[in-house]
């Protein structure tokens, strides 16, 4: 039914595999619009209970965006792919039924981002978190600052963005990034068996929990300002610099221009 996600539905969980192994699962706007066309799914199909996130294969949960993509994009287009990943992933968080990342590898920039959006995080042991995106002349744009402050607070969350530095799975528990973290075999059958044990409780009751955890935050203009602003990174040389560097794999020459 996709060409970037493998779907199934299994005792009432669905699970979405993130399927571009080749290019450690990234996002793209085609992987996108593919994951907005599976949430969609979720709320229709009443055979649907609960959702789990993973990724293919064994080093990435999603590595990030496809960084080859940026250098087209003008300061609008940029907006409007900040929007529309916003979009997508508020739907995640809003979801009614349960929804679970279990991160089996690197989840880096907009990969770090979907992971928070889910209502609960499981992590590999091997797993590791970041947002790299000041290394490349960005900030997380899907959501990602708004998201990271509120679970583990603003002087851990800028210091996880400024440095774009990598944690692993024990340091984001320890910080109250992910739920819990277990050997990498083990990730996927604890996932579904504390969804099985959500499942067996009160369906009303559950689906009431994310919007009421939603309401008890702020309102959402941050994810405004998020918008604009990585919006108008794209007029950067910087950013222009940084997608260069990274995709041709040498160091980044910044100019703050």
């Amino acid at each position: 039914m996709y060409r970037n996600l493998l779907t199934e539905l299994k005792d009432g969980i669905f699970t979405v595999i993130f399927n571009r192994p080749e290019k450690l699962n990234a996002l793209n706007r085609e992987v996108l619009e593919e994951l907005a066309d599976a949430v969609g799914q979720i709320n229709e199909n009443q055979a649907i209970k609960s959702v789990l996130l993973t990724g293919a294969g064994p080093k990435a949960f999603v590595a990030g965006a496809d960084i080859s993509e940026f250098l087209a994009y003008s300061p609008e287009e940029g907006a409007q792919l900040s929007e529309r990943g916003q979009q997508i992933l508020r739907r995640i968080e809003s979801c009614p039924k349960p929804v679970l990342a279990a991160v089996n590898g690197y989840a880096l920039g907009g990969g770090c981002e979907l992971a928070m959006a889910c209502h609960l995080r499981f992590a590999a042991e091997e797993a590791r978190f970041g947002l790299p995106e000041t290394g490349l002349g960005l900030i997380p744009g899907f959501g990602g600052t708004q998201r990271l402050t509120r679970l583990v607070g603003p002087g851990r969350a800028l210091e996880l963005m400024m440095t774009g530095d990598p944690i692993s799975a024990a340091e984001a528990y320890r910080i109250g990034l992910v739920n819990r973290v277990v050997p990498g075999s083990d990730l996927l059958p604890a996932a579904r068996e504390l969804l099985l044990r959500i499942q067996q409780k009160a369906p009303l009751a559950v689906a009431k929990l994310p919007g009421c955890v939603l309401a008890a935050r702020e309102g959402d203009a941050g994810y405004r300002v998020e918008a604009e602003a990585f919006g108008t990174l794209f007029r950067s040389a910087d950013l222009k610099e940084g997608a260069s560097a990274f995709l041709e794999k040498r160091p980044p020459l910044f100019k703050g221009a």
